[in-house]
């Protein structure tokens, strides 16, 4: 089943009812923050103690077993609830450039900066391009697709305010 086969109103209604049996499966548990994103939902554990992830691991690939239109991915202190279908921030970024006609131009160089493994689709898409900058925000040194880092989100303010300063220069 192809994205735009899945219809909106399908997957809303199936991300709500996976939002509901979760948040019935993880009410005791401290720190579970629950995020509908339409078209995915996020189980975010940050506060989440050492000694109840494993439960909450467990609740959250059950409830997920329960619905087989959607498949469990694992993000930076998230686990991601999508449809089980060939999307991801890649083909997102991808989506983007032929929607809006910047594919194939010249005029157009895509700068992707993420700091999550979710991100790392991203980056494989602006390296198959061949153009683009593909940036990983990242205090440690990690094994990525991205041709730059950068430290913090900070040094990422720091680096967008170059970027304008220098085009509004350039004009």
């Amino acid at each position: 089943m192809g994205l735009l086969e899945l219809s909106t109103n399908e997957n809303e209604y199936l991300s709500w009812l996976i939002l509901d049996a979760l948040k019935e499966e993880t009410r005791n548990i401290k720190g579970v923050v629950l995020e509908n994103n339409k078209f995915c939902v996020t189980v975010h554990f940050r506060h989440v103690s050492n000694k109840d992830f494993s439960m909450l691991e467990e609740l959250v690939t059950s409830v997920v077993d329960n619905f087989k239109e959607f498949r469990l991915s694992n993000g930076k202190k998230v686990f991601e609830i999508r449809p089980d279908i060939e999307w991801d921030k890649g083909h997102a970024l991808e989506y983007l450039l032929e929607t809006l006609r910047y594919g194939s131009s010249n005029d157009v160089f895509p700068i992707y900066i993420g700091d999550d493994g979710t991100d790392e689709d991203a980056f494989k898409a602006i390296k198959n391009r061949g153009k683009g900058y593909s940036i990983v925000v990242s205090s440690t040194e990690k094994d990525t697709m991205a041709f730059y880092s950068l430290r913090n989100p900070c040094d990422v303010k720091k680096f967008l305010s170059c970027l304008v300063s220098w085009k509004k220069g350039s004009n």
